[in-house]
């Protein structure tokens, strides 16, 4: 018998007016899956996840959330789920640890395993720290610690990662990981696409309130079938010459690099490292972006 999964959605909408926030929405996420929902501002990932959560009311369409359905707030389900919004709010004056111990007593949970969730956001020299004297990486883990100190199934993030510089994104990759690994299913929006790439198990792209794809990363970007492009320093090679090489299909020159695409980057490779070629040379492949740009013709705007 097929377990039934964490998440169904089919076919949701809502409307504000004109507006089509979330139009027609399928998809299913797997128990114990990493599932992003992708797309730039007004994608309709929020308004998505709401509904999901039980947080919005859906004008038409079924959801299903560990087999119950969410709308009318079902309070059987607030046990099992855990919820990060994109603007967190936490009690005034109170220390990381009394911040978990307040959000856990909720849910009747022993300030032992509320404090065992600042080990696992990375936040325990920090236990005794005023929550508004934290950095915005800090705030953020708190954030999740606070949205998992009653261990629940599934934890819905909504772009826990946003307005982060790139080292506290990139800490806080560690976490959700190993909230994975914890055998958590976790259901995540963001508009970083590599990010995403890196995190998640599959994910789905929308915007404008639909899915434009949904697959794992690696088989959306294999399935674009884009060339790779390989840059070197100007002057080690001129366009004529790159063009000459096999399995260069185009070669441009700027006024600081030379760049070929190709479909066959081996012999390329090789070729260039027979002529020497190889300083400053950089070698990129498709990405989650190209898919993006392939889906909706435009460039992506986070």
């Amino acid at each position: 018998m097929t377990e039934e999964p964490a998440v169904l959605v089919r076919d949701v909408r809502k409307s504000y007016g004109e507006l089509k926030a979330v139009d027609g929405v399928s998809f299913t996420v797997a128990r114990g899956e990493f599932f992003g929902i992708l797309g730039p501002n007004g994608a309709g990932k929020t308004t998505t996840l709401e509904i999901v959560e039980g947080l919005r009311e859906p004008d038409s369409g079924e959801v299903r959330l560990l087999g119950e359905s969410p709308w009318p707030r079902n309070v059987k389900l607030l046990p099992r789920i855990g919820v990060q919004l994109q603007a967190s709010s936490f009690f005034e004056r109170l220390t990381a640890k009394e911040q978990l111990r307040a959000f856990g007593s909720l849910y009747g949970v022993s300030h032992g395993t509320a404090e065992e969730m600042l080990e696992l956001v990375g936040l325990a020299d920090k236990a005794d720290v005023q929550e508004n004297k934290l950095s915005g990486g800090q705030r953020q883990r708190l954030s999740i610690a606070c949205a998992l100190v009653h261990d629940p199934d599934i934890v819905f993030l909504d772009e826990p990662t946003a307005a982060l510089d790139p080292q506290a994104r990139r800490n806080l990759w560690d976490v959700l990981r190993a909230i994975q690994e914890r055998g958590k299913t976790i259901v995540y929006t963001t508009h970083y696409l590599d990010e995403a790439e890196i995190l998640c198990d599959r994910v789905a792209i929308m915007d404008r309130g639909r899915v434009l794809a949904l697959d794992p990363p690696a088989v959306l970007v294999r399935g674009l079938d884009a060339p790779t492009h390989v840059t070197l320093q100007k002057g080690l090679l001129s366009a004529v010459e790159a063009e000459a090489i096999d399995g260069v299909d185009e070669a441009r020159e700027d006024e600081v690099s030379l760049t070929m695409s190709t479909r066959r980057p081996a012999p390329v490779l090789s070729a260039l490292a027979e002529r020497g070629a190889l300083d400053g040379l950089q070698v990129r492949t498709a990405t989650l972006e190209d898919v993006f740009l392939g889906l909706t013709g435009r460039e992506y705007r986070a």
